[in-house]
Formats: structure tokens, C-alpha cells, sequence
């Protein structure tokens, strides 16, 4: 992803504006809102910080929480392909209620849809156990 990406979707503002309304949907969808925490906050939050630097902005995820290394962080979660799906549809709507330029759209969309898919791991002998959030800083 170009490094301009962030700025040309409105910055930080436009992402964390894409993240609220995304877990506005998530909150009302009972499979998908099972496989969070009780308190949405934090998990918002961090979705925030990463999608800013994964858009090329700031990499104040990786400064607070270490590498990224996203599947191995969801391994405790039991990612099935309908919650993907999910997923992947309530981030659509949140990126379309953005208003993005269709090729600014097609930029994030392309890299995110598999991003998202290599999430599931409903039927892998993966570790449960969370990792820690500090276990990868340097």
C-alpha cells in the first residue's frame, strides 16, 4: 500500500470514524460479537491503532503492542469461515459509509479481503493461549 493511502482516506479521522461504525455492526451481530471480549473498548482501539499504520500512517500499533503478527494474536480465537464472512461484510459497509474514492476502495479492499480470510482457524491444531501483548516488543 502506498504510504499517501492514509492521507488520501482522510487520515486518522477516516479511520477511526471506518472502525467505529465497524464495531457498531459487530455489536449487533450475536455470532460475530461472541468471539470478543464483554468490553468492546480495548479491542476497538487496537483496531484502530493498527489499521492507521497498516494504511500507512503512524506505527503506533507496533510501538505499543510489538510486531502485528495478527494470526498468531487471534490462535485463541475459533475463527470459523462464516465469521470471516462477517467480518469482511461489516468492514465493507464501514469503508462504503466512508465515502472512498472506488480506487482508494479497491486498494484497501484487495489487501484486506485475504488478510481477513487467513484469520480462520476453526479447524487447525493451533495454540489457544493469548499472547501477550508485549511479548513481541523489542
Amino acid at each position: 500500500m502506498s504510504s499517501e493511502l492514509i492521507e488520501r482516506i482522510g487520515g486518522r479521522e477516516a479511520v477511526e470514524a471506518v472502525i467505529d461504525h465497524f464495531y457498531a455492526a459487530v455489536a449487533e451481530d450475536a455470532p460475530l460479537r461472541a468471539l470478543y471480549p464483554q468490553d468492546l473498548g480495548p479491542s476497538c482501539e487496537k483496531l484502530k491503532l493498527f489499521f492507521e499504520q497498516w494504511l500507512g500512517g503512524e506505527a503506533r500499533y507496533s510501538a505499543r503492542y510489538g510486531h502485528p503478527r495478527l494470526r498468531r494474536r487471534h490462535f485463541p480465537f475459533v475463527i470459523a469461515e462464516h465469521h470471516a464472512e462477517s467480518w469482511l461484510g461489516h468492514m465493507r459497509a464501514a469503508l462504503t459509509a466512508q465515502g472512498l474514492d472506488a480506487a482508494d476502495f479497491d486498494e484497501v479492499w484487495g489487501r484486506l479481503e485475504p488478510l481477513a480470510r487467513h484469520m480462520v482457524n476453526a479447524h487447525e491444531d493451533v495454540p489457544r493461549e493469548p499472547l501477550p501483548d508485549d511479548a513481541l516488543l523489542t
